[in-house]
């Protein structure tokens, strides 16, 4: 079993700020890891209203191209500083299968959110965990049990509610649920390649691979960005990182299981956000069918945690 990661270091602040780190470390580690969890969830969600008034005007391709370019430059400094050795593979093509699988990923969760009411985009994102799980157990071999397939499978039918197949059918719902495919698909490469590769290997080959591959749809859509537009894209690429950032933090601090639920909160921020920016009301359907796709897919990730524990216990020496 590999060794718990260390502590991050604590940062040394001002005499003016300790009191209210002192009162910040009183509270409980769960507390601390959902409210680092609901700060992440506010981020992705103002990158999502970003990205969809960029949408207005610059193509989906594009914004998904400086998304890239904007989150390789952020890791290429840890890259060099790694050195070449660190970065040296033995499986290209898996890293670059998984590029193109994050690319894809990219193209189409930003196309959604551009041409989809923000709470519709977000709700079918999360059937990310349904498709973990099935391609986890074809490709990885992991055990699946049968109360995790019925979740998944109930999982499913709530996106049928969302997609309303009696009803107009939207597009970009499909392209949605293909996004959020891929990005299970990521998830199975990066455990893949996680055996083999060091982090920041993948961290480096996928920023080069991802700003390479989403260059060559870009061209054919481009349009030059305005100084405020740019401004905007650079925005949009800190969103995001400091999103992934209080993600992290939040499972640093608290225990997975409980700050994971709170990271549905999107769905109440896209909700709020897409009224409040675009004048979007999701209707019934939305909120059913988000409903079944949150309860299936938290029972998953609970039930998951539930058989890690129990395995951890029955290795523990007695």
């Amino acid at each position: 079993m590999a060794d718990p990661p260390l502590p991050a270091p604590r940062p040394i602040l001002p005499l003016a700020l300790q009191p209210i780190e002192r009162r910040w470390l009183a509270i409980s580690p769960n507390t601390r890891g959902a409210l680092w969890m609901l700060m992440g969830g506010i981020l992705f969600t103002f990158m999502g209203v970003l990205t969809k008034a960029l949408g207005t005007r610059l193509d989906s391709f594009q914004i998904a191209f400086f998304r890239a370019a904007f989150g390789f430059a952020c890791i290429l400094p840890f890259a060099l500083r790694a050195g070449p050795k660190a970065l040296r593979t033995r499986r290209p093509f898996a890293h670059f299968l998984r590029g193109v699988m994050g690319t894809t990923a990219m193209f189409a969760g930003f196309y959604a959110v551009v041409h989809l009411p923000l709470a519709d985009a977000t709700a079918l994102s999360f059937t990310r965990a349904l498709f973990v799980l099935v391609l986890a157990w074809w490709f990885l071999g992991e055990s699946v049990r049968i109360r995790r397939w019925s979740a998944t499978i109930v999982g499913f039918l709530g996106v049928l509610v969302m997609l309303r197949p009696a009803g107009e059918v939207n597009i970009a719902a499909f392209v949605a649920i293909a996004g959020a495919f891929a990005v299970a698909g990521v998830v199975v490469m990066v455990k893949l390649l996680s055996r083999t590769e060091q982090p920041i290997a993948i961290l480096f080959w996928f920023g080069c691979i991802s700003t390479a591959v989403g260059l060559i749809p870009a061209l054919f859509v481009w349009q030059a960005p305005t100084v405020w537009e740019f401004v905007v894209l650079i925005a949009l690429g800190a969103l995001g990182a400091g999103g992934q950032g209080c993600t992290v933090r939040a499972y640093y601090c608290g225990e997975a299981t409980v700050v994971a639920a709170f990271d549905y909160s999107r769905l109440l921020f896209a909700g709020l956000f897409g009224f409040v920016f675009f004048a979007e009301i999701p209707d019934a359907w939305t909120w059913v069918g988000a409903a079944i796709i949150v309860a299936s897919t938290l029972y998953i990730a609970l039930r998951e945690a539930r058989l890690r524990r129990e395995a951890a216990a029955k290795q523990a020496p007695r």
